[in-house]
């Protein structure tokens, strides 16, 4: 099948690279990876040509990404627990903190961020709660190996993520899509930094959950069925 006709969801799990390619040009592959890579292009107004070429071009060594799909769901779990809940946990406060900062020193300027702390603040508490969730309840129903009851978490969690999704949407509208102004402090510098990896991680968390974890889970049952 062309690659352009292709899920980007599951081009993102089955090419290494893929993702970098994605982050590059803005295309969502978490929230959005049940789109084919040419809707989701299109809608960017994208080349499709120069992006199919760049795909084509990945090696299978391109990246050091693994191939999430063939581990065990005990091991993605352990995986997801610890480099992205565990991240999010420590990058959000500081983050906050900086966007506080940020704000106050100056406020005056119509390129200031403003509201921009309240909106992580409110990220944050969404996501601790979601993470909760599935810590408590989701992850070890799958770890037990109980898909046939997991459904319902399952759809709640998605919904979720949708929902942070459009936290990130937002994300981008207070910061001009994270675009520090070309006299911007340190400060201003080591937020912006800040929150391109926050977004970066989250929509490779949220992937790797939807795209991997969910569907291999609802797969199961499909098949039981």
């Amino acid at each position: 099948m062309n690659l352009l006709d292709q899920n980007i969801g599951q081009l993102a799990c089955s090419l290494p690279g893929a993702t970098r390619i994605f982050h590059q040009h803005k295309l969502d592959f978490c929230c959005g990876g049940h789109k084919s890579l040419r809707e989701a292009a299109d809608k960017r107004g994208l080349d499709l040509a120069a992006l199919k070429t760049q795909l084509e071009a990945l090696g299978r060594d391109d990246s050091a990404e693994r191939d999430w799909r063939e581990a065990p769901p005990t091991e993605l779990i352990e995986h997801i627990l610890k480099r992205f809940h565990e991240r999010h946990r420590e990058q959000l406060p500081e983050l906050i903190r900086l966007a506080r900062r940020v704000e106050a020193r100056h406020a005056g300027r119509a390129d200031c961020p403003a509201g921009l702390a309240d909106h992580l603040e409110a990220m944050f508490q969404e996501l601790v709660s979601h993470m909760i969730k599935e810590e408590q309840v989701l992850f070890p129903l799958l770890q037990r190996g109980g898909e046939r009851n997991a459904g319902a978490p399952i759809t709640m969690m998605r919904f979720e993520h949708d929902q942070h999704g459009e936290a990130l949407d937002e994300l981008a509208r207070l910061t001009h899509d994270i675009t520090a102004p070309v006299d911007a402090c340190n400060t201003w510098l080591a937020l912006y930094a800040g929150l391109t990896e926050l977004r970066e991680d989250l929509m490779q968390h949220i992937h790797l959950e939807n795209n991997v974890l969910f569907l291999r889970a609802e797969q199961a049952v499909a098949r039981a069925n």
